[in-house]
């Protein structure tokens, strides 16, 4: 078919502008749009009318994510809700205050609602149809949602195919009546497949020093996204092991307050401190390490690719760089990062539990 001039005139307009389909798309949405390092606390984000999601919101696309994922904040009024819609994209959804419900269906099938409160973590199946409604008449809901949106919109490059395809993904959600509903099933030590996670704070993490002394992690497959999770708790006096690894993961800070160190090979760190709802992610290869000063326990919740049942990049390899993996040993590792750690701790009056 022989493009006509006024579509190669539209063609030639995008090439000028030298702007991503996704970044014209996020543009068109009237919201702020976050373009960072680092954000200290997600609730305190700025946030627009927002006219598709039928409520007030902001797009955040962290430096390190590399342009294959982003995140979206969305704030629900009291008793209000949110417009209906579906996408081919990944989404999966952290809920930071309120409470409220979630409806979601097949087109033509029947709907199915489930409620969730702050803490909650669910799965939005592909292209699944949805929508959220605040179960309070006085208090706002505000979650915050991980998507692939900018790969997908980069990849095909139709708007109208990303929001309306007809096509039901049979193979990630079926109409299953309790696909919201049971515990899940574990594999392994560590590996937790399930579709929705009531409040994470409560999770009982299973053991893991070889990510550092005192930690404890569970990966989360969570239902049918490419899109994983995994959460890590490290212990008072004690930080992780510097690593590295592809571009993508977005990490919350849920409890305990630290910092964290990032930088690519051969320069010097870049440092974040952090505190609940605060929100980083590490630039593509960047080795980065986080640092518990607080006298509790630190949580994170880490989002990020490489799903064992939809792989998509390359997996992290948890051995030393010495041995072709990714991690750096506490013995290999700059003897300035436990001082400036200890250092920390003493203006607090926390011993070290490093030695």
């Amino acid at each position: 078919m022989i493009s006509t001039p006024a579509e190669n005139s539209t063609k030639l307009g995008a090439l000028a502008d030298g702007k991503s389909s996704y970044e014209r798309w996020a543009e068109q949405q009237g919201v702020p749009i976050l373009k960072t390092f680092f954000i200290q606390d997600l609730n305190e984000v700025a946030l627009g009318p927002w006219e598709r999601k039928g409520g007030r919101g902001a797009l955040i696309n962290l430096e390190g994510t590399g342009d294959t994922d982003d995140a979206y904040i969305c704030e629900i009024d009291p008793a209000g809700k949110s417009a209906p819609e579906r996408h081919v994209y990944e989404e999966l959804v952290y809920v930071l205050e309120g409470r409220g419900a979630t409806t979601l269906w097949q087109e033509g099938g029947v709907k199915q609602t489930f409620e969730w409160q702050a803490g909650s973590l669910f799965v939005i199946p592909l292209n699944a149809w949805f929508q959220h409604f605040n179960g309070s008449g006085t208090q706002v809901a505000r979650y915050i949602a991980f998507t692939s949106a900018p790969l997908m919109m980069n990849l095909l490059n139709d708007q109208e195919f990303i929001f309306n395809c007809p096509y039901v993904f049979r193979n990630r959600f079926d109409g299953e009546v309790d696909y919201y509903k049971g515990e899940g099933t574990y594999y392994g030590k560590q590996i937790w497949d399930v579709n929705f996670i009531a409040n994470i704070h409560e999770l009982n993490l299973k053991e893991s020093e070889e990510h550092g002394r005192g930690n404890r992690t569970t990966i989360i497959e969570i239902g049918c996204s490419a899109l994983i999770a995994h959460m890590s708790q490290f212990s008072v006096g004690r930080y992780k092991k510097a690593h590295r690894h592809a571009a993508g993961a977005q990490i919350i800070i849920l409890e305990g307050e630290g910092f964290s160190l990032l930088w690519p090979e051969g320069v010097e760190p870049k440092r974040c401190d952090w505190k609940p709802n605060s929100i980083i992610s590490p630039p593509d290869q960047w080795f980065h390490q986080h640092f518990n000063t607080s006298e509790t326990q630190t949580r994170y919740l880490a989002i990020r690719w490489n799903s064992k049942k939809y792989k998509v990049f390359k997996d992290i390899v948890d051995r030393s760089v010495k041995e072709g993996g990714t991690q750096i040993e506490y013995e290999d590792e700059d003897p300035k990062i436990r001082q400036e750690f200890e250092s920390e701790l003493s203006k607090k009056g926390i011993k070290s539990r490093m030695s």
